[in-house]
């Protein structure tokens, strides 16, 4: 008989376990994950995740240097808190019609598309509801009537670009052009002053000390923002800009889909004419002047890429203010619109050829020098 003891073999009963790795530091694990939060915490700040609340601390920077530009050249009216106060809101109101049309504006460039017709849907919307037939029925008609036809407009647009498969800029601009004559139209070359006691009331009341159409302005802002960034609407939205092919094969119907931003521009368009009538009392065929060359320079100063995909809310409405903030400025300066404009057109060239950098690559290339560095 042999002394050596048999060597056990694998059998279905008894299978041999492989080779346990050796025991981990809790103390080590603990680290890890310490430095994989803030790493994380670091990569979102730096990386792309951070980019939208970093331009909206420069738009915000900004503001505060147009501020400090009006106390050095009018310290006279910037010392005085009451003055400050009425201007703040006098600004906001100022921004408040363009900026409703610049959340519908900002939705329809996310979305891949662009929308040339917005002035003249606010001026159709506007006359529609200020003629005689329309008054008659009172306050809640002309509401009505707005608010339909801005939505019914919008409907045509995104019609003609979806399913009739128009570039946006031809179709928007061929609306742009009939919506003008329509409502010139209507309303005989003439302006229609509004009866209605309650519309025209709208711009002149405040409540708490703000001015109703500041109030109209947030509660549209918000209502954009939670339908951007906290429904299927508003990721959808993205998906469809960022890339269609994609968009369509992961199920959305993007032709349905881009109908709608344009309904929704239509319907802000519609709210806006409402507004812009209480202002003035009155419509006319050529109210909301170049107003869409105001919405899209705002949506492309917050940081919304021409191309689609990418934009925010927030950042549009601080483009709106800027803007507003500017004219101003050069109201109290007594400046000329001709001068405002220059500003105003080399501000969107600025941001767009800052758009132009490649923000992702710059990204990558300092994330890669940190793991370099870390290793």
């Amino acid at each position: 008989m042999s002394d050596a003891t048999p060597t056990p073999t694998a059998t279905p009963e008894s299978p041999q376990l492989p080779a346990q790795s050796p025991p981990v530091d809790p103390a080590e694990t603990a680290v890890a994950s310490d430095k994989a939060a803030s790493t994380g915490k670091l990569s979102w700040w730096r990386g792309d995740g951070g980019d939208g609340a970093k331009r909206n601390l420069g738009l915000i920077g900004v503001l505060a240097a147009l501020i400090v530009v009006g106390a050095i050249t009018k310290p006279e009216l910037y010392g005085d808190p009451n003055w400050v106060w009425n201007n703040v809101l006098a600004i906001l109101q100022l921004a408040s019609v363009v900026g409703v049309v610049t959340v519908g504006m900002t939705f329809v460039i996310i979305g891949g598309g662009i929308d040339l017709s917005v002035g003249a849907i606010v001026a159709l919307a506007g006359v529609w509801c200020t003629t005689v037939a329309t008054q008659s029925y009172g306050a809640g008609g002309m509401i009505f009537a707005a608010l339909v036809v801005g939505i019914c407009v919008g409907l045509v647009n995104g019609v003609l670009i979806s399913y009739g498969r128009l570039v946006p800029f031809i179709a928007t601009l061929a609306m742009l052009v009939a919506a003008r004559g329509l409502a010139a139209s209507i309303s005989n070359k003439q302006t229609q002053v509004s009866s209605s006691t309650f519309i025209n009331d709208i711009a002149a009341r405040k409540v708490i000390g703000i001015p109703i159409l500041v109030y109209i302005l947030g509660a549209v802002v918000l209502a954009g923002w939670v339908l951007l960034n906290r429904t299927t609407f508003g990721r959808r939205t993205i998906a469809v800009g960022g890339n269609p092919e994609a968009a369509r094969l992961a199920g959305i119907d993007v032709r349905r889909h881009t109908m709608l931003l344009y309904a929704l521009s239509g319907l802000c368009c519609g709210i806006a004419a409402i507004m812009l009538t209480s202002q003035a009392t009155s419509a006319q065929a050529a109210m909301a002047n170049l107003y869409e060359l105001d919405a899209i320079a705002a949506a492309i100063i917050g940081g919304t890429l021409l191309s689609g995909g990418r934009g925010t809310i927030v950042g549009s409405l601080l483009g709106v203010i800027i803007f507003a903030t500017i004219t101003n400025l050069f109201a109290i300066n007594g400046l000329s619109i001709e001068a405002q404009n220059m500003v105003k057109g080399g501000i969107i060239v600025a941001a767009v050829l800052i758009q132009q950098f490649k923000f992702k690559s710059v990204t990558r290339l300092l994330a890669r020098n940190r793991v370099t560095t870390a290793t």
